[in-house]
């Protein structure tokens, strides 16, 4: 499958550290273009966009982007007043997507938040915009009014357009967007009395998406203890690791499991646990070693210093 993302953060006050207004648009997890009150131009951020989306769509771009950036402005100050927020710094975000899947099933969403919490959102299947608090209420019933251009324009933007532009997109960027790299993986483990912490470290992967778990006797009934996120790599690729507790049994066995759309078949990489008769040995080496280096030190002492 494939997304198509566009971000918008309207800050309420100048000093916040970010843009008063910024915008950016993602295919998948790769940034294609950008916009912000500073620049007050939107351009291409991805090579390929650069190279082959025509130069009228970034003027029509940048126009929409400066009209967008008074509305919001205004728009901002209402939600403020019907927060009962009358200073400081406050923001407000808007995610606008769409998902072509591999079935050919199309999903939509467009989701408003104030200071990070959801408070509106447009329903693809009705066409009319929901208040998630009860602060939306009045700009819900203002928007859905007929004729209102925020409802007329995120109908046709949800109906037909997203799509298209995803599609195209696709066309511009599909040799980088379906690139796919084998994630490596590595295990280890930590003994603390009785419990020990397993690591699984998997790396160097493409596309983001994977499903990484722990299983115990090659079942998965291992609740996980720690999940990073999914985190970039400087090369482009992807990284995670997934950390469990567990009680340390001789007769228990425990796989990471990793599964990724560049594999054939998932795979099942195994800890394997030192056992106890093994330590030993190693300790012994290594005692033996420290003795024979010691008596090799008092041999040349003795060789150099006279009696």
């Amino acid at each position: 499958s494939h997304t198509l993302r566009y971000y918008v953060i309207a800050a309420s006050a100048p000093g916040s550290g970010l843009p008063e207004y910024s915008f950016s648009g993602y295919v998948d997890d790769q940034q294609i273009e950008l916009y912000n009150s500073e620049l007050r131009r939107n351009v291409p951020v991805a090579p390929w966009m650069k190279e082959k989306e025509e130069a009228e769509y970034w003027e029509g771009q940048t126009w929409f982007r400066k009209s967008d950036e008074a509305f919001l402005r205004h728009e901002t100050k209402m939600w403020m007043k019907r927060f009962n927020h009358t200073g400081g710094s406050h923001f407000v975000q808007i995610m606008t997507g769409c998902e072509l899947r591999d079935d050919g099933s199309i999903a939509r969403s467009k989701r408003f938040t104030y200071d990070g919490e959801e408070f509106m959102y447009y329903d693809p299947s009705t066409g009319v915009f929901i208040p998630s608090k009860a602060e939306a209420r009045i700009t819900t019933q203002e928007w859905n009014m007929e004729g209102h251009g925020c409802t007329e324009s995120t109908r046709q933007y949800m109906a037909a357009e997203c799509i298209e532009r995803l599609k195209r997109f696709i066309e511009f960027g599909r040799e980088d967007l379906e690139r796919k790299v084998r994630p490596r993986v590595k295990v280890s483990g930590r003994e603390s009395g009785d419990v020990t912490k397993l690591h699984c470290v998997v790396y160097g992967f493409l596309p983001r998406a994977v499903d990484v778990r722990w299983m115990k006797n090659g079942v998965d009934d291992v609740p996980t203890y720690e999940t990073t996120h999914v985190l970039p790599n400087p090369d482009g690729t992807y990284q995670i690791r997934v950390s469990v507790d567990v009680i340390s049994k001789e007769v228990d066995t425990y796989l990471c499991y990793v599964d990724h759309s560049s594999l054939e078949e998932p795979l099942l990489v195994p800890w394997e646990k030192k056992s106890k008769s093994h330590l030993a040995v190693v300790a012994g080496v290594v005692i033996i070693i420290v003795l024979l280096l010691a008596a090799g030190g008092i041999t040349l002492y003795r060789s150099k210093c006279p009696e």
